[in-house]
């Protein structure tokens, strides 16, 4: 069997060659490698012995890791506070961890980035009933993470605020 596999070669190498490897492609939490490094067969005492290696040089940092993601997440996909918590979990970040990367994430912008979803999501939803422009846009929001509250109130005062607008505006 090739070391590539795991089976052969000094387990220490191996897995230093899988972390290293995964770490390449895209940043990793300690439990998402430790979890390729079972895949491969690696034993449990080499995986944690070069776990622990690469933590001491900072390049297995789950508190770093999950700042980062909090923050593409919330850019990229628009998640809300409780969809990024479910994001950290399913990458094995621990929910300590996960607290403090999520401090990021104010009532504030958590607010705006509701807010410009729904607004960018309304736009292509002109032709609908208010019904169905809110059912959807609530139904977007919580997918997402956002709290009910939040979702209700941004959700309604748009659908509310693009109604008034066809109504200024009748050509559009």
């Amino acid at each position: 069997m090739s070391t590539r596999q795991g089976g052969g070669g000094d387990p220490v190498a191996v897995a230093r060659d899988v972390v290293l490897r995964q770490l390449t492609a895209a940043p990793r939490s300690r439990a998402q490698l430790e979890k390729k490094l079972a895949e491969r067969g690696v034993p449990d005492e080499a995986a944690e012995q070069v776990l622990d290696r690469f933590t001491e040089v900072g390049l297995v940092d789950d508190a770093a890791y999950a700042e980062v993601l909090v923050r593409s997440q919330r850019l990229t996909r628009g998640l809300g506070r409780r969809g990024l918590a479910h994001e950290l979990r399913a990458k094995g970040v621990d929910d300590a961890t996960a607290a403090v990367a999520l401090e990021q994430v104010d009532d504030e912008a958590e607010e705006a980035a509701a807010r410009d979803l729904v607004a960018r999501r309304l736009r292509s939803m002109g032709a609908l009933a208010p019904e169905v422009q809110t059912r959807r846009l609530a139904g977007m929001l919580a997918r997402k993470g956002y709290p009910q509250g939040l979702v209700m109130r941004v959700v309604r005062e748009a659908v509310r605020s693009a109604g008034a607008e066809d109504e200024l505006d009748p050509e559009d």
